[in-house]
């Protein structure tokens, strides 16, 4: 007979994701074993089955959910109904403020989900081209010679390259918070790294 479902059950599932993918993000995927993961998770090997048939059904859940979570932002942002220049400042903010709280789940996806089935990686891939896509209609609607999608979708694919490794490198304790990054991010990816002077010597700032 079937274990009935706890009132906590999906609780449960939630906290044993998050810890799963800080020893995901720790010792890789492959790196990981279901023994390691229970003992991480604080629960019996059987329970954690009982949660979770395997490592892929655990990592997927969390590159799914994770997913999720970036879309809903790209929706929230637009919901707001900001002028194009804002709604771009505004997303690649609240994803920075993202990846500050989410290192683990973030380094799970750009390094695990190749060890994903085929359908389940297949799906992830998908919701990541959505938001790719986002971006790049936000990106479009800031300069109209932005908008053909040979062009905007690949500007996108440059701005992820400026955030999406910040993990790596930048620091809770350090000179710079994420919300600093954002701006910084903002305005080079918009204005470039310098800018003229409005003195009218033509010489860069």
């Amino acid at each position: 007979m079937a274990r009935p479902r706890a009132d906590t059950f999906e609780l449960q599932r939630d906290a044993m994701l998050q810890a799963a993918a800080q020893l995901f993000a720790e010792r890789g995927f492959a790196g990981a074993s279901m023994a390691q993961l229970a003992e991480t998770c604080g629960v019996s090997k059987p329970l954690l089955y009982h949660y979770y048939r395997d490592k892929e059904h655990l990592l997927f859940g969390i590159a799914d959910g994770y997913m999720d979570r970036l879309i809903a932002i790209t929706a929230e942002v637009r919901a707001l109904g900001l002028d194009p220049e804002t709604h771009l400042r505004a997303l690649i903010g609240r994803f920075m403020q993202e990846y500050q709280h989410s290192q683990a789940h973030h380094m799970v996806l750009v390094q695990d989900v190749k060890f994903l089935a085929s359908a389940e990686r297949i799906r992830v891939v998908e919701k990541q081209r959505q938001v790719v896509e986002a971006f790049a209609q936000a990106i479009a609607r800031t300069r109209p010679r932005w908008t053909r999608k040979t062009l905007r979708v690949p500007l996108a694919m440059i701005l992820f390259g400026m955030i999406n490794w910040t993990f790596t490198w930048l620091r809770p304790d350090g000179p710079l918070a994420y919300d600093d990054m954002a701006d910084v991010v903002t305005e080079i990816f918009l204005r470039g790294i310098s800018r003229r002077s409005t003195d009218g010597d033509g010489e860069a700032e």
